[in-house]
């Protein structure tokens, strides 16, 4: 879903559900614009196909495959609008909207209150377009089956357990061969909403074992492995043995990743699908609309 002041394309924001436990969710974007002269126009789609200019965007990597979908199928009835979505994560969707290099931003976490004031040219309005959930993709040789729990993950992701045989990992894991293969951590490099709300789950699942904090970009340990956007971390993970990473669904699917179970709530440890976005109901979502200047 788009936002429109004035006739501008506004917004958009991502709601994302972190394992069927935990969901958060949040996204930026501006009434500003970069000279998007066809702006003005947007308006005209509802009438069919008489809209025509050049929109420009960046933000979530994890909502690029909606944004493609939504694209072609916009043009399909604008022929003559060019709408470019150009990734790049959450951060930088937030940083190029806030400076007015984009029309329009997508970002997995919201602005933070204290960052609103960077925002330039106009009031920053809010909308929910997906929901996406976010795998725990590994690579470990004979381990077609993996369960983990919060404290377990918090104590992995920073580096307190360096081993798959440790003997946390194989008490979720009964008669499971776990290998002596040494932990690869695999991250976001790029400020991520991904790593926002991955974060904030590992701070309410792990009953204090997190200490790392929360946000777009987390110190991770020195000997992790960064990649860029959700399709880089999964490629580290896919190409080396004894990794792990944090991983939209659809590109952990797509690049054919093992995927662990997760312990909710209720104690029953469950793999992310898209049945349990869809039935998933968001929290910490506004749709926040503010007049222009």
């Amino acid at each position: 879903m788009q936002l429109r002041r004035t006739g501008r394309v506004t917004s958009i924001l991502l709601a994302v559900a972190v394992a069927s436990v935990i969901a958060a969710c949040g996204s930026s974007s501006d009434d500003s614009s970069s000279g998007s002269s066809s702006a003005a126009s947007g308006s005209a789609a509802a009438a069919g196909g008489s809209a025509s200019g050049t929109l420009n965007a960046s933000g979530s990597s994890l909502q690029l495959p909606y944004q493609q979908a939504a694209i072609e199928a916009y043009k399909s009835i604008n022929p003559n609008l060019t709408v470019n979505y150009g990734g790049g994560g959450s951060g930088k969707g937030r940083t190029d909207l806030a400076g007015q290099v984009v029309d329009y931003a997508g970002s997995d976490s919201p602005i933070k209150a204290e960052d609103l004031p960077t925002f330039k040219g106009g009031k920053v309005l809010y909308f929910p377009v997906v929901v996406g959930p976010i795998a725990i993709a590994y690579n470990l040789s004979g381990v077609d089956k993996l369960q983990l729990d919060g404290p377990t993950l918090a104590n992995i992701f920073q580096a307190k357990i360096t081993k798959w045989n440790d003997p946390a990992i194989a008490a979720l894991n009964s008669g499971v061969s776990l290998p002596d293969t040494t932990i690869v951590i695999a991250r976001r490099s790029d400020s991520s909403g991904t790593t926002d709300n991955f974060s904030q789950f590992l701070d309410k699942a792990s009953a204090g074992a997190w200490t790392l904090g929360t946000g777009g970009t987390i110190n991770f340990p020195a000997d992790s492995q960064g990649g860029n956007g959700n399709g880089g971390v999964a490629q580290i993970v896919k190409q080396t043995d004894g990794a792990i990473g944090y991983v939209d669904y659809a590109d952990a699917k797509a690049t054919g990743l093992q995927i662990a179970t997760v312990k909710n709530q209720a104690g029953q440890y469950i793999e992310p699908s898209s049945e349990g976005a869809t039935a998933g109901r968001p929290r910490n979502c506004s749709n926040t609309r503010r007049s222009s200047r």
